[in-house]
């Protein structure tokens, strides 16, 4: 949370230049918070947002069932097996794991029928492990965490308003927003940590897959996003997704995301909007292999990534429509998984927490 002070420090500049008021602006024009590239922008309009999203993992799962590490480490196979050092199961087992993101991004229209748009970020990973004693049986020899942290890959595009931007005051209620973007790998995919092994030796190795921070691909960003209101009530729909383009520099490349969500608003009043959202989306799993990235953890094979899952969110979207911070948004959305199923073992997915500030100029 450390890097959120920055982001605390352009939200008081950009207040010093906010309107008094701002009659027009309604809590529910913005789909809920966590929903990326669901608007667009009039002609000379500019917006900055920043975005923090925690999420919490804990457990494994291999399709839809729960597995002990003690199961997993004296049952599932090392792939790496007959390799120096490497013992027949996975010895090494993650048990929780928490990923915070910080997002900022800006929107620019230099046209009516364009919205120029990019998003950096900067990511903290956390993970705990097991690792059990030797090449077999349940005793623990320690237990470790890795921490990797960095700046993520940055994505930019534009968002096409196929209908043109609502105007609330009129019969036109609906839009239809589609993007056109791509992901430039600025993050890091050579992260390295110090680990405990089997046998009590602590090497610094490559992280596994999921805990670096790039994905080390360029990948196309599409998403097509429809939402419309009837008088206090809001509705939306979205697709989007993450094509990886080719293999990165370390010779794989994660799977492709596919997502779509649906959502609900209620807004009792013009500052206030409270939201329901279903939220699917699948991950293939990872394309090829890290000859660095070798181990008797289940994170270290390419074929345990990825997989199905179902979230429910809740979420409640403001504006400030008086005073010093009128036309200032701030926004949150909470959900938890309502179904996974993974290419395991994998970890397991807990809750996850967004909370947002956007202000258009």
């Amino acid at each position: 949370m450390k890097y959120l002070a920055p982001a605390s420090a352009l939200v008081v500049a950009c207040t010093t230049i906010s309107p008094a008021i701002a009659h027009d602006v309604r809590a529910d024009d913005h789909a809920p918070i966590g929903v990326m590239a669901d608007h667009a922008h009039k002609k000379g309009e500019f917006m900055v947002s920043i975005r923090h999203m925690h999420m919490q993992m804990s457990g494994n799962q291999i399709g839809t069932d729960g597995i002990a590490p003690d199961e997993i480490a004296t049952t599932i196979p090392n792939r790496f097996f007959g390799a120096p050092g490497q013992p027949p199961t996975l010895r090494i087992v993650p048990t929780s794991m928490r990923t915070d993101m910080t997002m900022v991004g800006a929107m620019y229209a230099p046209a009516d029928w364009v919205t120029l748009v990019a998003m950096g970020s900067y990511i903290q990973k956390e993970m705990d492990h097991t690792t059990y004693m030797g090449g077999m049986g349940t005793n623990v020899r320690g237990e470790f965490q890795t921490s990797p942290e960095g700046i993520g890959d940055i994505t930019v595009g534009g968002i096409f308003p196929v209908l043109g931007v609502a105007d609330r005051k009129s019969e036109k209620q609906q839009e239809l927003n589609l993007r056109a973007a791509v992901s430039i790998p600025t993050g890091s995919n050579s992260k390295t940590a110090e680990i405990l092994t089997p046998m009590g030796a602590t090497p610094t190795i490559r992280t596994p897959y999921m805990m670096q921070i790039g994905s080390g691909t360029w990948d196309l960003r599409p998403a097509a996003t429809f939402k419309g209101w009837a008088g206090k009530v809001g509705y939306g729909l979205q697709y989007a997704g993450t094509i990886r383009i080719g293999t990165n520099d370390q010779g794989y490349s994660f799977g492709d995301i596919h997502e779509a969500t649906a959502w609900v608003s209620y807004s009792p009043a013009q500052w206030l909007s409270l939201s329901g959202r279903i939220k699917g989306r699948t991950m293939g799993r990872v394309d090829g292999i890290d000859p660095m990235i070798m181990g008797p953890v289940q994170t270290a094979n390419p074929d345990f990534q990825g997989g199905e899952r179902i979230d429910l969110i809740a979420g409640v979207n403001t504006v400030v429509t008086h005073g010093a911070l009128a036309g200032h948004r701030f926004a949150l959305e909470v959900g938890a998984p309502i179904y996974q199923d993974l290419n395991g073992p994998q970890m397991t997915g807990d809750w996850m927490l967004t909370v947002g500030w956007q202000k258009a100029f």
